[in-house]
């Protein structure tokens, strides 16, 4: 299992033609995968996707990558490249959602994989509980690697 004290991860950088071209094959995926996160939070903690509250699906998945897709980095692993990407979300003023695609070796762009999306939940209270949580970050949080 890949962990970030094992990983070498190249800096953000924006996005060169091959990273977004593997986002682009999990493009529709991604789009879901989003939308059944925000509905999973909701039922359980609607703090996660609440700086999304007001926005349709539509809104919330209306990004382009040639447009949205704003920092990636990358780290080879033994079983191919990790990506992660930092999306924005249009419909927000400083919203970005941060995903992990898995690109295994040798098979160009056709066998992308979507992983995860980042949802942090954070601010330790002293019982060991999270006060804070986020599936939307700004575009100063760091694009570093999550396991989830």
């Amino acid at each position: 299992m890949a962990t970030s004290e094992i990983l070498t991860f190249n800096e953000a950088h924006a996005p060169h033609e091959n990273s977004v071209e593997a986002f682009h094959k999990i493009l529709g995926e991604m789009k879901f995968e989003i939308l059944k996160s925000r509905r999973h939070w909701d039922q359980h903690e609607p703090k996660m996707w609440s700086k999304a509250s007001g926005l349709s699906d539509d809104e919330l998945t209306g990004f382009t990558l040639e447009n949205d897709l704003v920092l990636v980095r990358s780290a080879p692993t033994s079983y191919g490249q990790i990506i992660l990407g930092k999306l924005r979300i249009p419909a927000l003023e400083d919203g970005y959602v941060h995903i992990r695609i898995h690109d295994p070796p040798g098979g160009g762009p056709e066998d992308v994989k979507f992983h995860s999306i980042f949802t942090e939940e954070g601010h330790k209270n002293e019982a060991g509980n999270p006060t804070t949580w986020n599936a939307i970050h700004t575009l100063d949080k760091p694009l570093e690697f999550f396991n989830e």
